[in-house]
């Protein structure tokens, strides 16, 4: 199928008229047929008497498009619509749920025999961590037979790593919270790495952040930004209290958790601080 003629000056053509007609949703993944990019709606916007649409890339780039003619959704050519107005109570959304995409925006594969896991892993700091893993990368994974494991913070992780035995078709991928420089962690990480066999078989990457919290984009929380809390106070505690939440157990900790991570849909939600990380640890262990 050609689609060189597609564009703003054949509006009127009866086959344009004829697609199916598309309210457009955050987190809906569009391609737009004359650029080929594709990405994730992240929001909409009215300039000019017109409305736009932003798309956003699993690269964290975004670009914006007129709405209307010219996007294939799930593969098919759709006419977009504005949103749709929502009824009181409702959350609906496309988010990660499309039939032809997985969460994190790749291509869905259906019909695949369950993967035996390799014996490479990747690992996360903690529960919270591999959670958010699993909700936006975890169909990418489960068809590379890709393991997420928790390791619960990093303060042992040169033994952690000397115990798995790293080489070739045994790698590690390890994601670590607030890796910046001069921090505690990016000494812990550069150490780690001169461990023997590390090298070329083992990638240590990190987010900024204090926590994995933060890398939930704050408007998917209805929020500007996130809370500042003073130091001394535990950090999820007092994000919690910020809220208005219950926070004063470890049951609160991780009921609060959930409602953060239920507001997650797809990678178009996530900072993109996370997004390239997690991107790069898969390329690493799926790459010969």
């Amino acid at each position: 199928m050609s689609y060189d003629n597609w564009g703003p000056q054949d509006l009127s053509s009866p086959a344009k008229r004829q697609l199916p007609e598309v309210p457009v949703e955050r987190g809906m993944v569009l391609e737009d047929v004359q650029s080929g990019w594709v990405g994730a709606v992240t929001r909409v916007e009215k300039s000019g008497g017109m409305h736009i649409v932003v798309l956003e890339d699993r690269r964290g780039k975004s670009k914006s498009f007129r709405l209307g003619f010219g996007f294939l959704l799930d593969g098919q050519p759709v006419k977009l619509l504005p949103p749709a107005p929502r009824a009181a109570g409702t959350t609906g959304g496309a988010g990660a749920a499309q039939a032809g995409r997985t969460a994190s925006g790749s291509v869905r594969v259906t019909g695949q025999r369950a993967q035996v896991a390799k014996a490479s892993r990747i690992w996360v700091e903690g529960k919270h961590d591999a959670e958010l893993v699993e909700k936006v990368w975890g169909d990418d994974l489960r068809v590379e037979g890709i393991v997420v494991e928790p390791l619960h913070g990093v303060d042992d992780l040169k033994a952690a790593i000397a115990e798995f035995s790293p080489g070739p078709g045994r790698r590690l991928g390890i994601l670590v919270d607030h890796l910046v420089p001069d921090s505690k962690e990016s000494r812990i990480a550069a150490d780690a790495m001169t461990l023997p066999g590390a090298a070329g078989n083992v990638l240590i990457v990190g987010h900024p952040y204090v926590d994995v919290w933060q890398a939930i984009r704050p408007k998917v929380l209805g929020i500007e930004q996130w809370p500042t809390i003073a130091r001394g106070t535990d950090w999820k505690t007092g994000i919690l209290k910020s809220f208005g939440w219950p926070h004063e157990t470890a049951e609160d900790i991780g009921l609060g958790w959930q409602k953060l991570l239920g507001a997650v849909r797809s990678y178009a939600d996530l900072d993109p601080s996370l997004l390239g990380r997690v991107e790069e640890v898969i390329d690493f262990l799926t790459v010969p």
